[in-house]
């Protein structure tokens, strides 16, 4: 999936997720700031990474304010945004197909 222009998703309330998308220049570019960051820091990276992948991004600028969210969370705010930011019509987003 190609990035084609800035998008968000999520909130900055606790147990949440602020997820800013755009493009890229030419590799993932990660920028986490969580308030659980040395307890979990490297698995909401491992997360974000792996949803990436598996959307088929890889040429992206991703900001994630993490609040303490949980990986399923995580997972759906990186997917909405990456959808969001794609301009795919609402019938062709394969809402959670894409996600496992």
């Amino acid at each position: 999936m190609v990035i084609q222009k800035p998008a968000v998703a999520g909130t900055v309330e606790s147990s949440d997720a602020l997820v800013s998308v755009e493009p890229g220049d030419g590799k993932i570019e990660l920028t986490l700031t969580s308030s659980v960051m040395n307890q979990y820091g490297r698995q909401i990276k491992e997360t974000v990474l792996e949803t990436l992948a598996r959307l088929g991004v890889d040429n992206v600028r991703i900001s994630v304010v993490d609040k303490g969210a949980l990986d399923c969370t995580l997972k759906a705010r990186v997917e909405c945004a990456v959808f969001r930011s794609s301009d795919a019509s609402e019938k062709d987003i394969p809402w959670g197909g894409m996600i496992q």
